[in-house]
């Protein structure tokens, strides 16, 4: 038994140190530059595919050859993590911190195209490292001398990280922006080279987490993915910016999923999201995190007040839904079935914008109730027997509860925290409906969910999906103008002076959470008929991210952005696919391109660019004047 649990522990550990060198470069870059990276996973993938080619190249049975390609290829990590932060972030560090998370999301994008044109598709498989290739007895078990060395890794780049921001003048700058980088500013310092010194250095991190990586596992266009979630887990859960709260994150998750496999198997897809979830619920700025002390430097500019829509704009707007009610008169089949996704992803939009507009509530979770709305109407089919009409009215319910229940401890978290819990809760929604197997089908589905026969028509469903979404919207877009929006904005922006004028703000956010829930599980119900099945991948993590892409890409900040933002992501993002290969090269350089460009969204420029026209409104106090004349 001592055996297993000290075998077991060793194993943990070296997970551990992995994960630590690629934590501790996200949290350095995030404590200077506050940009929530989502590419850092892409450097990681890069690490190791270069390390694949120089170790080949300059030999892998020679020790210089192997690590000398190792730290050749982390070394060309932070050169590509130079060229990202000078042609991308640098333009972007004075728009919000969502739009810079968009933006390196579509980094992500063109990163893995570039990885499958050298590289190709398939699996590498590194070779093993020289002086490391045999191992050691312990307790009559055999461990690898590559993971002993590997956990040795961990503490050493921990100590030389902390000597490195102690007793270094590069080193204090980088605490000192960490602490107040305006102030750093002010003193002279030269922000720019600081921000990419340290994006070069978070990079080579990464890098050298990926290299390190070769003997251990294949090399494969997925890894990013995998990496950045966990990463972004032991960053928050050890505190954002701690470099010390991540190495202890990093073991505390090394641990716990070595023993899970052994003790819960089935928990161990969701594990290192409960652990995240039960210390933001417990210590709501992570295990060394500190809670923000005083007055906060607004990050980018000032939010636009949301106003009503204007005889033009609803104008535009009638236009435009007059313009889908025709479509089935001049559209082929297959248009059709293109338009009423294109509809159920503007409600999904739509309801993610309410609590993250006007409610000021970022979720990368929000997949959760659109697939929870899904099963809701497929079990309502396959269990109770039920026709489509009671199933859509049922499935919303769900997918309420749901975020009743998951709000209730979110509301209590702000900006990357309550983002991050919101992404533990919808994983662990993922993982109950992809184990379930004899209630949902597990990974196979739920199949036959089919409209009732009146509704089976192509032309008849997108009617039905159009009336239901446009009402659907239409609620939403009053309810943000009603006294509860008016309420709900109050809390976003001065959470303290609405609790003053005797608002609740928790509770009015709890609210607005349950509300963008229900929502979402509207449009999860008519996607489950629509697609006639129902699996797991509809409340997985990408799902979630083309829902923020939509609303950042039409404008968080207007009301009808979300809708132009669904519209022209999922219609580009279909026409990409057909047009290449190469497709997500393409979606993200135009989403980069569209954050440089149009740094509020589509919709949000366009109304900045009207105001700009009219000029200047008047003040206040000008205002009653005039009235009074």
């Amino acid at each position: 038994m001592i055996d297993l649990i000290l075998t077991q522990t060793l194993n943990g550990l070296a997970s551990a140190s992995s994960l630590f060198l690629v934590a501790s470069g996200l949290s350095i870059i995030f404590g200077v530059t506050r940009i929530v990276n989502f590419a850092h996973g892409s450097l990681y993938m890069l690490g190791a595919y270069l390390a694949w080619t120089l170790v080949g190249r300059f030999g892998p049975a020679d020790a210089l050859g192997f690590w000398g390609g190792v730290l050749a290829a982390a070394a060309l990590t932070g050169l590509i993590g130079v060229v990202i932060e000078v042609l991308i972030l640098r333009r972007i560090y004075q728009a919000p911190e969502l739009f810079q998370l968009l933006a390196t999301f579509g980094v992500v994008l063109m990163l893995q195209d570039v990885a499958l044109a050298i590289w190709g598709a398939e699996d590498k498989i590194g070779p093993r490292a020289p002086g490391f290739k045999s191992f050691v007895v312990i307790f009559g078990n055999r461990f690898p001398t590559y993971e002993l060395f590997l956990i040795a890794v961990g503490p050493v780049v921990l100590l030389i990280l902390w000597l490195l921001f102690q007793k270094t003048r590069w080193g204090t700058l980088v605490r000192a922006a960490t602490q107040d980088r305006e102030m750093v500013g002010a003193l002279g310092v030269n922000q720019r080279l600081l921000f990419t010194s340290v994006f070069a250095f978070g990079s080579i991190l990464a890098g050298l987490g990926g290299a390190l990586q070769l003997p251990r596992e294949a090399v494969t266009l997925h890894m990013d993915l995998a990496m950045i979630s966990e990463a972004f887990v032991v960053v928050v859960v050890g505190g954002l910016g701690s470099v010390t709260g991540a190495y202890l994150a990093a073991v505390l998750i090394g641990i716990l999923h070595a023993f899970g496999i052994l003790i819960f198997p089935k928990i161990t897809l969701v594990l290192v999201f409960l652990v995240m979830a039960v210390v933001l619920v417990v210590k709501p700025y992570g295990l060394m995190g500190k809670a923000p002390v005083g007055h906060q430097r607004a990050h980018g500019p000032a939010e636009p007040l949301l106003r009503p829509a204007d005889g033009t704009t609803k104008l535009a707007g009638l236009i435009g839904l007059l313009i889908l009610a025709l479509a089935p008169l001049v559209t082929p089949d297959h248009m059709l079935v293109t338009l009423t996704e294109l509809v159920i992803f503007a409600l999904f939009a739509a309801s993610l914008h309410f609590m993250m507009g006007p409610g000021g509530m970022a979720s990368f979770g929000h997949a959760a109730y659109f697939g929870l709305g899904a099963y809701g109407a497929a079990l309502a089919v396959k269990w109770l027997g039920a026709p489509m009409e009671p199933a859509l009215l049922l499935a919303p319910f769900l997918a309420g509860i749901a975020g009743i229940v998951f709000g209730w401890f979110c509301v209590r978290l702000s900006g990357v925290y309550l983002a991050m819990l919101t992404l533990a809760f919808a994983q662990i929604a993922w993982a109950t409906a992809f184990q379930s197997v004899d209630l949902t089908g597990g990974d196979n589905g739920i199949l036959g969910v089919w409209p009732s026969a009146w509704a089976a028509s192509k032309t008849v469903y997108y009617y039905l999906t159009l009336v239901i979404c446009a009402a659907a919207v239409l609620a939403l877009r009053l309810t943000i103008f009603s006294p509860f929006g008016y309420g709900l904005r109050a809390g976003r922006d001065n959470a303290l002076r609405a609790e003053a004028i005797g608002l609740d703000v928790v509770r009015i956010q709890w609210v607005a959470f349950a509300v963008a829930a229900f929502c979402a599980g509207i449009a999860g119900a008519l996607f489950a008929f629509f697609k006639g099945s129902v699996f797991p991948t509809y409340m997985a993590i990408p799902r979630s991210v083309d829902a923020l892409l939509m609303v950042l890409l039409g404008g968080v900040q207007t009301v009808s952005g979300p809708i132009i933002g669904a519209f022209a992501y999922a219609g580009l993002h279909e026409q990409l696919m057909k047009a290449t290969m190469y497709w997500r090269f393409a979606l993200g350089l135009s989403i980069v391109l569209l954050v440089v460009l149009f740094p509020r969204g589509l919709v949000g420029t366009i109304l900045a660019l009207r105001e700009r026209r009219a000029g200047p409104e008047p003040a206040p106090a000008t205002r009653l004047a005039e009235a009074a004349r």
